[in-house]
C-alpha cells in the first residue's frame, strides 16, 4: 500500500476471492465474490440473487440512502446497503477497479470494521493495469453544513482527513484523530475501528427493521456505564476511527482516490453524499490528474 501520488498505475486483484456473512441490518446471510476487472471498469455490484438489471456501479451518484449506512441502486431500484467498510477498503488498498458479485441486498457486515475485508484481499496479489490512475485533485474549498455538522474538502498535496466527534455519552464524549493517508497506515491505524451503537437504541432500531445481524460480534455496544464488548476498545479512540473508516468509504464514491484535505465535523453518510455533489456540481472545483 504506497501513496496515491505514487502509484499511478490502475490496480485490480490478480485472482478472485470470495467471502461469507450476515447483513447488520438485514439480518441476510450473503456470499460475496471479489472479481478481477479491466482498466476503467471501476467498482460495480451484481446482485447474483436477480436475473436482469442487476448491476449498480459504486458511484455517489447513485447513492440513494443514508440512514445508518451507504445504499447504492440503479435506475431500476435494485439496491446494495452498508457498502461502505467494502468501500473504505478498496480505497485504502488502493484498487480501482472491481467486479463484486453478492447474492443478496446487503454486504456482510463481517466484524464490523473492514479489517477482514483488508485481510482478504491482501491474501492475493495485486494486478497493475496499463492504465493510469484518474486522481481527483481538490482545487477549492467545499464546505457543506447541516445543523451544529459540516464536511468540507481542500486543497492538499495528499489525501488527509481530519475528523471530530461529540457524543452526549461519557464513555464516547469528544474525539478527534488526525491522519496523512500514506505508507499504508490505513492498515494500521483505521482498518480495524469498528462500528458502534448505544445499548439504549437496540430495541428501537429493531422494531424498525434496522440492525437486526447486529451483535457483539460485529459492533461495539455501548452502555450507560461501560462497552459491553467483552475485550473492550481495540483504540482508545475507536469510535472516531470508525467514522474515518467510514468517510474514506463514502469518498470512494467519487470514482477514484481524492488528491485533498477532508475535515468531518460531527458528520455522516449523508453530509458525505452531499459533499460529494457539491464538489462534482462545478467543473472548476476539481481537476483529474
Amino acid at each position: 500500500m504506497i501513496d496515491i501520488n505514487n502509484n499511478i498505475k490502475q490496480t485490480t486483484l490478480s485472482q478472485s476471492i470470495s467471502i461469507n456473512g450476515i447483513g447488520l441490518h438485514s439480518g441476510i446471510k450473503v456470499s460475496m465474490k471479489l472479481i478481477p476487472a479491466e482498466a476503467d471498469f471501476g467498482i460495480k455490484f451484481i446482485r447474483t440473487d436477480l436475473s436482469i438489471n442487476n448491476t449498480v456501479e459504486a458511484l455517489w451518484s447513485n447513492v440513494t440512502n443514508t440512514k445508518l449506512s451507504t445504499t447504492i441502486s440503479n435506475n431500476e431500484g435494485v439496491s446494495i446497503s452498508t457498502i461502505e467498510h467494502l468501500m473504505s477498503a478498496l480505497s485504502g488498498l488502493h484498487i480501482d477497479n472491481l467486479k463484486i458479485e453478492i447474492d443478496g441486498p446487503e454486504v456482510p457486515i463481517m466484524d464490523g470494521s473492514s479489517k477482514e475485508f483488508v485481510n482478504l484481499i491482501e491474501s492475493v496479489p495485486l494486478k497493475n493495469l496499463d492504465k493510469k490512475r484518474k486522481i481527483i485533485k481538490i482545487k477549492k474549498n467545499i464546505k457543506v453544513i447541516n445543523d451544529n455538522s459540516s464536511v468540507e474538502l481542500k486543497p492538499n498535496k495528499q489525501f488527509s482527513i481530519d475528523f471530530e466527534i461529540d457524543f452526549p455519552s461519557k464513555l464516547i464524549s469528544k474525539q478527534s484523530c488526525q491522519l496523512q493517508l500514506i505508507n499504508g497506515n490505513y492498515k494500521s491505524d483505521i482498518a480495524s475501528a469498528r462500528t458502534f451503537g448505544f445499548e439504549k437504541d437496540v430495541d428501537t432500531l429493531r422494531s424498525n427493521g434496522l440492525a437486526l445481524g447486529g451483535s457483539l460480534d460485529n459492533a461495539v455496544v455501548v452502555g450507560d456505564n461501560k462497552i459491553l464488548n467483552k475485550d473492550g476498545l481495540r483504540y482508545k479512540d475507536e469510535f472516531v476511527r470508525h467514522k474515518i473508516l467510514d468517510s474514506i468509504g463514502d469518498l470512494y464514491l467519487a470514482g477514484g482516490p481524492i488528491q485533498g484535505y477532508f475535515y468531518g465535523n460531527k458528520s455522516g453518510h449523508y453530509l458525505n453524499n452531499l459533499l460529494l455533489k457539491s464538489l462534482f456540481s462545478d467543473e472548476s472545483n476539481y481537476e483529474l490528474i
